[in-house]
């Protein structure tokens, strides 16, 4: 159909708006099409602004078609939406059993990891008693489908052009006028004190008026129009250790956006800005000493670099040296030394330091290559399959890829 095509020619370019008016279209000639109410609902969700309760009831409604007529991929993309809508409507008891129906249908679904992450960390947060943590849902919900032609969901049909009236009488935004660093330009920097940490998102022209900054315990959010009408959104969640978020502050200055964040524990060492979990002191001192040994390898971005292509070589045997134990005997020791560095430590970083060291080095390549090239969303161990060119970044569903 000529106008779903368009739609999603619409979506992959991020044109989010022409998107939704597209499948808006193409539903009003199909009301029953699956696809175009996941389509729809992905668009909804990203739109400037987003409406996330037309994107719930898009995914609802392409959930109830899609079981109804036994569509097993169907059903795992629309539960997905609407788990990802649910998150955004700070509904999290019901999303975390939206994202638990898909992994059961789907182990290998690459974005339930982090999504799991990040729903689990706010569930963490909340008192046992508070209703964002309540499940209400059903696994399939009962939503009237529309009989065929059947146009839906006109009144939310947005103009394509900023300052035209859509059919309920509403105006677009006119998009943000000046000069403004692209989105694909946008990069941060951090450093810290013995108080503070402080971060710069080095971007000019944010309007100062329009720019949304939420700044909590253990996580920073910003966001802001670009001169493209959709937002730009920049998150750190959560941070390495908590912040005091009432003396910490933000600044807005031509060039950048700056954030000076209060250590909730002064003298506290951050290995890193973020973190899967707050850490506790003695947690930070171990990783500290882990990270200095791990990043002392440069640049992430070998192809990119100045000075020519990463020898993964030199990295891959970098990243293994370590000072060899000495037992009773005045032996060197074996395994046992490397058994006792992990001991102790997070299991999964565990087992994937313990099979990169007894890795070959070609293996070890492999990691290192895809791991770094990839921003950490690939890790492959086919060092004839990795050493073809570089490995492009996967950004799980629900989430868009930034370079910083």
């Amino acid at each position: 159909m000529d106008q779903a095509v368009k739609g999603a020619a619409a979506l992959e370019s991020k044109n989010f708006s022409v998107a939704v008016t597209h499948y808006t279209e193409a539903l009003a000639i199909n009301s029953q099409a699956v696809d175009y109410y996941i389509k729809r609902s992905t668009a909804y969700t990203r739109i400037s602004p987003p409406d996330y309760d037309a994107a719930l009831s898009d995914a609802e409604m392409a959930l109830t078609l899609a079981s109804k007529r036994g569509k097993r991929e169907l059903i795992i993309q629309a539960q997905l939406r609407r788990a990802i809508a649910l998150f955004s409507l700070e509904r999290y008891g019901d999303a975390k059993a939206c994202f638990d129906w898909v992994k059961e249908m789907n182990k290998e679904e690459k974005s339930l990891q982090i999504w799991g992450m990040k729903v689990d960390n706010k569930l963490k947060a909340l008192p046992e008693d508070d209703v964002k943590a309540r499940t209400w849902v059903q696994r399939y919900p009962d939503v009237k489908v529309p009989e065929q032609k059947e146009e839906t969901k006109a009144s939310k049909l947005p103009s394509s052009e900023p300052g035209q009236s859509t059919p309920n009488g509403t105006t677009q935004p006119p998009k943000a006028t000046g000069v403004q660093t692209p989105a694909n330009k946008i990069r941060h920097e951090w450093y810290q004190t013995d108080d503070t940490v402080v971060v710069s998102l080095f971007v000019k022209g944010v309007p100062k008026d329009k720019t949304t900054i939420d700044i909590q315990d253990t996580s920073l959010t910003v966001s802001f129009p670009l001169l493209t009408g959709s937002d730009y959104d920049f998150s750190l969640d959560p941070f390495c250790a908590k912040v005091d978020a009432a003396a910490s502050t933000a600044k807005i200055l031509s060039t950048k956006i700056e954030f000076v964040l209060k250590k909730a524990s002064a003298g506290e060492k951050w290995p890193s800005l973020e973190s899967d979990a707050p850490a506790t002191a003695e947690d930070i001192d171990k990783n500290g000493v882990l990270a200095d040994r791990v990043t002392v390898t440069g640049p992430s971005y070998p192809t990119s670099s100045k000075t020519g292509p990463k020898n993964w070589d030199k990295v891959a045997n970098d990243l293994t040296k370590k000072p060899k134990k000495e037992n009773k005997d005045g032996e060197e020791g074996g395994d046992d030394g490397l058994e006792e560095e992990f001991e102790g430590a997070d299991p999964v970083n565990g087992f994937f330091k313990q099979l990169y060291s007894r890795a070959d080095p070609d293996t070890r390549r492999a990691m290192m290559k895809s791991y770094q090239e990839s921003n950490g969303t690939t890790l492959s161990t086919n060092w004839s399959e990795v050493g073809k060119g570089k490995v492009e970044t996967h950004a799980p569903d629900g989430m868009e890829e930034k370079p910083w």
